[in-house]
């Protein structure tokens, strides 16, 4: 799968933008402000049906301006397919495939698999468990519907559950029967997503490692870890915790606890990791997470790598370039400020590839190989 074209019109800062794409590697370059991202933000809106720079899309209109488009030409094998997003404002955003508009937002989601890594990204290290579990949930339900039902579905509970402890504080009352109704539901679709998080990991896990020790030249040993309290009987530990859920008026324990555990040596990552060490746990996160979705749909997913080069060293930048220009792996978009550092590298490698010169105009060199 490739996106051969893509055209933008009034989206962020771009009046009109029409590019034609290497099917292999695409490397935009400029200083920052110019709009790169706004490119790969584009690309991303086509496959997740959203921005990840800006979730109301209104403000994704180009100042002054009525309404975006964006279009973008895919080719499957042998067809070609058009998807497009416009918004008017006002008026209910469209989208569309091969010109037939989706009746719901969520049947197009998987049909173009994308993986992106981005400086946002660092919130996974930084930020909180919730964060963590976010991208378990985000991965794992492109593809197995019925995690997705049983996640939403645990959460719905979850919420009437924590209902009724501060409808018992407020009245002081305490029915039992009330809270095992839900305490029942609550398992079996904690349960559901317990073991699908668990074998996720599982997988991962190793080819995590595998995509580490490449680009550090397994100079630093890291580890990737899932830990939840599910580990023991899940109606144990409801009925362990219901004193302390009604003095806090919340469940405690649950698959809403669950925590990935990042660590570099034995410490954790957050406090022992370099700026670089953080950076290339995360590009190793997002490539293994790139097979698991290539090995689940069969399709090999669109990398976007945006502004990772930063506080990397010249031999990791070197590595990550080689090892994404491989076979393995199909089309990159990378946006980058330092277009002598990415000539070096590819001039080394026998790639077919497009740099997009991002300024008040746009220009276009790149490479053409035959195999």
């Amino acid at each position: 799968m490739n996106l051969n074209s893509l055209q933008l019109v009034n989206y962020r800062n771009f009046e009109d933008l029409q590019l034609d794409f290497s099917e292999k590697i695409n490397c935009f370059i400029g200083n920052n402000g110019v709009g790169k991202t706004n490119i790969l933000d584009a690309i991303y809106n086509l496959s997740f049906t959203k921005s990840w720079l800006n979730p109301l899309d209104t403000q994704n209109i180009r100042y002054n301006q009525d309404f975006f488009l964006i279009k973008g030409k895919y080719r499957f094998e042998q067809d070609e397919i058009e998807i497009s997003c416009g918004l008017k404002r006002g008026k209910k955003k469209s989208f569309k495939r091969n010109g037939k508009e989706y009746k719901k937002l969520s049947e197009h989601i998987g049909l173009i698999p994308l993986v992106s890594i981005s400086p946002y990204d660092s919130n996974l290290i930084l930020g909180g468990s919730d964060e963590r579990r976010k991208f378990i949930d985000s991965v794992i339900s492109q593809f197995d519907k019925e995690y997705l039902l049983a996640l939403l579905k645990y959460n719905r509970i979850l919420t009437q559950r924590n209902r009724l402890l501060k409808q018992f504080a407020e009245q002081r009352i305490f029915d039992k029967d009330s809270l095992d109704v839900w305490n029942m539901q609550l398992i079996e679709y904690g349960i559901v997503i317990y073991d699908k998080r668990k074998k996720f990991l599982n997988d991962l896990s190793p080819i995590f490692q595998k995509y580490y020790n490449f680009i550090s030249e397994e100079k630093e040993p890291v580890q990737l870890s899932y830990r939840s309290q599910l580990i023991e009987n899940f109606e144990d530990l409801l009925e362990q915790n219901i004193e302390k859920d009604r003095v806090l008026q919340y469940t405690g324990v649950g698959i809403h606890k669950d925590e990935l555990i990042f660590k570099l040596k034995e410490h954790t990552l957050k406090k022992n990791a370099s700026q670089g060490q953080q950076k290339t746990y995360l590009i190793a996160l997002k490539l293994a997470q790139f097979d698991y979705i290539k090995q689940i749909s069969s399709i090999k997913p669109i990398l976007l790598f945006d502004d990772i080069f930063d506080k990397l060293d010249r031999l990791r930048v070197e590595q990550i370039i080689k090892l994404v220009a491989d076979k393995h792996f199909g089309q990159i978009f990378i946006t980058d400020t330092n277009q002598e550092r990415l000539d070096k590298i590819l001039n080394k490698i026998k790639i077919n590839y497009k740099l997009f010169k991002i300024n008040d105009e746009i220009s276009e060199t790149g490479k053409s190989f035959t195999e």
